[in-house]
């Protein structure tokens, strides 16, 4: 199969060619040229590739460079907001820079990512803001909104991502007044949004895609026209976030958002025209009594919802606490009616408590087929979520069939539907048109794109080309824990394996005579195991745990083992995530005494620290997914009715994902020198321990504790003399 592009791509990968030229640190590599072809072929002619790439394979250059010297539109989603930025502000510039192409990047996140101007100026006249701490930091942001230029909070250092002024400066789809905003001319995410639609590569986040899809019911056409090419990196994350985002939800925490921002607009703008401290105060009531229907939580819990009411509620009274909330939105909407020709304020919030009222109105009806109901509570939030078991018929009907219709009789069918529909809402287009002279696009002088790589004609009826890629998405040849829930069954896989040399670079020790994973004795086990390990090695050490219980246990114990050894034990939940990474990373300077990390979720996959930094990872036992989900259960119970077994279909290779994404921490270049050390020895006294050692790299193994500690010991000596080195 050969056509223009694929020699293109051939020469760019080549030992001389564009690359090796243009950057000091380039290497080919067999694996990441066969991906770049597979992709550079998927491209050219449309269809579906789905690539597992290992560890090093340089995935991202390997998607990247077929696709921007392919001349098309490109959609480029991650799974996070830093990869987002990663991919943006480094990957891309570098490469557009190598390949020489007049290509225009843009970068587009959720409103929530965006400052608000609005909202900030509100925010300032707000009485109810909790403490002096968020005052003081709401005057940094308001100096900080005088020179950005994007509105990016990213932008902002110190702003803690969970702390409570963001939802104050920020909007979201609820609260967004559109074109009726006082601060609509100037507002980031329409700036953001435009630069997109200018755009040739536009890097987004897989919860926007999906959010977009849930919204306008019209995939990706809104975000992007034209686009042909879509690729989806940290692909293994797409079904859970879809699912999220496709199916509806209800929560306390919408209803006092909702209810805070109600009172503060009415106080402001409307004061005395409607009694909106009785108003507010019925839906915050309301709210608060049907979270009390969940009872009291230490912590958080899921809980089924297969009958009338949620497990250990009575139907009854669901029901009516249900109805207690949506007789307090018609209050709020008749109240809202009174007043809504002031302000545009008014006009949204009455379409929000209206969504409100759709909403409670939807859970008082019978669960949708092919769908799960759940609860779930907190301390103090509950949230009602019903949503689909995967998104399959999402991805089948919606994307890869609008796809296929593209590639048919382009003359008999009409045009393909980002021709005729608005990006975004109707009236925030037709405003953006009126005021199009009155935009200063930083790009607007650039060259057009267009006159190096023609915009897609309108006759062009190609189907588009759909990419999907991670580092684990499955352990058999049909990577079916991917393709199945998210209906890729037809898509062409290739599978290429890591270029690291594991069995030079890594040990995997499993501890034969540690107690199973539902001995009460478990955790303290795996943190004694964890102790003795980080005293040899120095710190250097992640220990990934599977539930925050064992977080919690372990770290705690640590942190007693290791008093006065001068290694610092660090917790996840203790300090925002990227004070974590950061206080790891300077622990592995010179001088300093050490760091472990005790995490979990995100810290499975979400944190990369290449070198000497991070040389031990711990996990205390094999990922499964909980029994007690509602989701899980209910993906079970359709495996068994379709006669196949859902631990072998469903829980092992779940666990098989998540055992590769957290075991991926420990060896992330050609130079990386580690231990994995894995607390659960089913893994080799079980037939699916098996299965399970079969998709970990192929590691040397050692046996014994004494083999365990002479490892570590020796990294630790090969540690001390090069950096002593380093120092001299």
């Amino acid at each position: 199969m050969t056509h223009p592009l694929r020699d293109l791509v051939q020469e760019a990968f080549a030992p001389l060619g564009v690359l090796a030229r243009a950057t000091d640190h380039f290497n080919p590599r067999q694996g990441q040229t066969d991906m770049a072809l597979a992709v550079a072929d998927v491209v050219a002619h449309g269809g579906s590739l789905v690539v597992e790439a290992g560890t090093g394979v340089g995935k991202t250059f390997a998607y990247l460079v077929p696709a921007l010297l392919s001349g098309e539109r490109v959609l480029l989603s991650t799974a996070t907001k830093a990869l987002q930025d990663q991919l943006f502000a480094r990957d891309l510039p570098r490469l557009v820079q190598a390949l020489n192409l007049p290509i225009r990047l843009a970068l587009l996140k959720g409103r929530s990512s965006y400052l608000c101007t609005h909202r900030m100026e509100m925010a300032r006249r707000d009485t109810q803001i909790p403490d002096r701490h968020t005052v003081h930091l709401l005057s940094r942001v308001e100096t900080w909104s005088l020179s950005t230029r994007t509105g990016d909070l990213a932008e902002l250092p110190g702003l803690d991502e969970r702390s409570p002024l963001i939802p104050l400066i920020t909007s979201n789809r609820e609260n967004c007044l559109g074109s009726q905003c006082p601060k609509f001319k100037t507002c980031h995410v329409n700036a953001a949004r435009r630069e997109a639609l200018g755009a040739d590569v536009v890097v987004i986040n897989h919860h926007l895609f999906f959010a977009d899809m849930a919204v306008r019911e019209t995939g990706m056409a809104e975000l992007l026209p034209s686009v042909r090419v879509v690729i989806f990196d940290e692909a293994h994350q797409l079904n859970e976030v879809g699912v999220n985002f496709l199916g509806h939800q209800l929560g306390t925490a919408q209803l006092l958002d909702v209810t805070r921002d109600m009172l503060a607009t009415g106080l402001q703008l409307a004061r005395g025209l409607a009694d909106w401290q009785g108003v507010c105060s019925g839906l915050e009531r309301a709210a608060r009594e049907l979270r009390l229907m969940g009872g009291k939580r230490m912590g958080a819990v899921k809980l089924r919802w297969t009958e009338e009411a949620p497990e250990g509620i009575h139907a009854g009274a669901w029901e009516q606490s249900l109805q207690d909330v949506g007789a307090a939105c018609v209050q709020a909407l008749q109240a809202l009616d009174t007043v809504s020709e002031i302000a545009p304020d008014f006009m949204r919030l009455h379409d929000r408590v209206a969504e409100v009222a759709k909403r409670v109105d939807a859970f008082l009806n019978p669960c949708a087929p092919d769908a799960v109901r759940w609860v779930d509570v907190s301390a103090s939030q509950m949230r009602l979520m019903e949503a689909p078991l995967d998104i399959a018929e999402t991805v089948r009907e919606r994307l890869m069939k609008q796809s296929a219709a593209m590639a048919e009789d382009g003359a008999d069918q009409e045009p393909p539907p980002w021709h005729d529909e608005p990006m975004f809402d109707e009236a925030v287009v037709s405003h953006e048109a009126e005021d199009a002279s009155n935009v200063h696009d930083h790009d607007a002088e650039a060259p057009p794109f267009d006159s190096a790589f023609p915009m897609r004609p309108a006759e062009d009826t190609r189907p588009r080309s759909w990419v999907f890629t991670s580092a684990t998405l499955g352990d058999d040849p049909r990577l079916r824990w991917f393709t199945e829930p998210c209906g890729l069954e037809s898509a062409t896989v290739l599978r290429v394996s890591s270029p690291f040399d594991y069995p030079a670079q890594a040990s995997l020790y499993v501890p034969r005579d540690i107690v199973r994973p539902n001995d009460p004795a478990h955790s303290a086990q795996v943190a004694a195991i964890a102790s003795d390990a980080v005293r040899r090695l120095g710190g250097r050490t992640l220990v990934l745990t599977t539930t925050l219980r064992a977080l919690r246990a372990i770290g705690d114990v640590m942190k007693q083992q290791l008093e006065g050894s001068g290694i610092e034990v660090l917790v996840q939940g203790e300090w925002p995530k990227r004070h974590l990474m950061e206080r790891f990373r300077d622990g592995a300077k010179v001088g300093e005494g050490g760091c472990v990390l005790v995490a979990s979720a995100t810290f499975w996959e979400g944190f990369d620290v290449p070198g000497d930094a991070l040389q031990l990872v711990i996990i205390d036992k094999l990922p499964f997914p909980p029994p007690n989900d509602p989701l899980v259960e209910a993906r079970s119970k359709r495996l068994e009715s379709q006669g196949r077994s859902p631990f072998n279909d469903y829980f092992v290779p779940e666990a098989v994902v998540a055992l590769k994404q957290g075991a991926g921490r420990l060896i992330r270049t050609e130079s990386d020198q580690g231990v994995l050390v894995l607390c659960d020895n089913r893994l080799v006294t079980t037939g699916y321990g098996r299965r399970l050692m079969a998709a970990l790299p192929p590691m040397r193994q050692l046996q014994t504790t004494e083999a365990l500690a002479q490892s570590l010991e020796a990294l630790n000596l090969d540690f001390i003399s090069r950096t002593s080195t380093t120092t001299l």
